[in-house]
C-alpha cells in the first residue's frame, strides 16, 4: 500500500481571520475565489504584507484551504510566508489582519513594513513535495 505524506500548509489561519475574511467575500459586489497573500518590497523596514481578492489560483500559486477560506499565496512570497498564521485583531482604533510570522526578523515603528528572511533549511524539509510511503 502506497501513501503520501500531507504537504504542511504555507499559511493558516485563525478563527477570527477566517470569520472576517469569509464576511468580506460574503459582502463582496462580485463573485471571489479567495484571497491572494503576498509580499512587495515597501516601506522602512523593507516588505509589507499584500492581501488582494482573486477570482481564480494564478498556475503557480500555491493554494491554502484553511477553515472554509481560500487562500492563494504568490509563489514569490512562499518562502518568506511559511509557517505564518494570519489572525485578525480588533482594538478600540483599529481593526486589521495580523501576520504571525516565524520568518519575520525585526518591524518598523509604524507597524507598516517588515523585516522578512527567506524560510530556513530546516522549515523546507518539512514542505518538499509530498513522499510516497509504503
Amino acid at each position: 500500500m502506497t501513501n503520501t505524506r500531507p504537504r504542511p500548509k504555507v499559511m493558516t489561519l485563525t478563527e477570527a481571520a477566517a470569520d472576517r475574511v469569509r464576511s468580506i467575500m460574503a459582502n463582496a459586489d462580485k463573485h471571489i475565489a479567495g484571497l491572494r497573500v503576498g509580499v512587495k518590497n515597501a516601506g522602512c523596514a523593507g516588505m509589507e504584507y499584500t492581501l488582494d481578492y482573486a477570482d481564480s489560483a494564478d498556475p503557480l500559486d500555491d493554494v491554502v484551504e484553511d477553515q472554509g477560506v481560500t487562500l492563494f499565496i504568490d509563489p514569490k512570497a512562499v518562502l518568506f510566508l511559511l509557517g505564518t498564521q494570519m489572525d485578525y485583531k480588533v482594538d478600540k482604533l483599529s481593526a486589521n489582519f495580523v501576520f504571525n510570522n516565524p520568518n519575520q526578523t525585526s518591524a518598523c515603528g509604524c507597524g507598516e513594513s517588515v523585516a522578512i528572511s527567506p524560510a530556513s533549511e530546516a522549515q523546507l524539509k518539512t514542505f518538499e513535495k509530498p513522499v510516497q510511503l509504503s
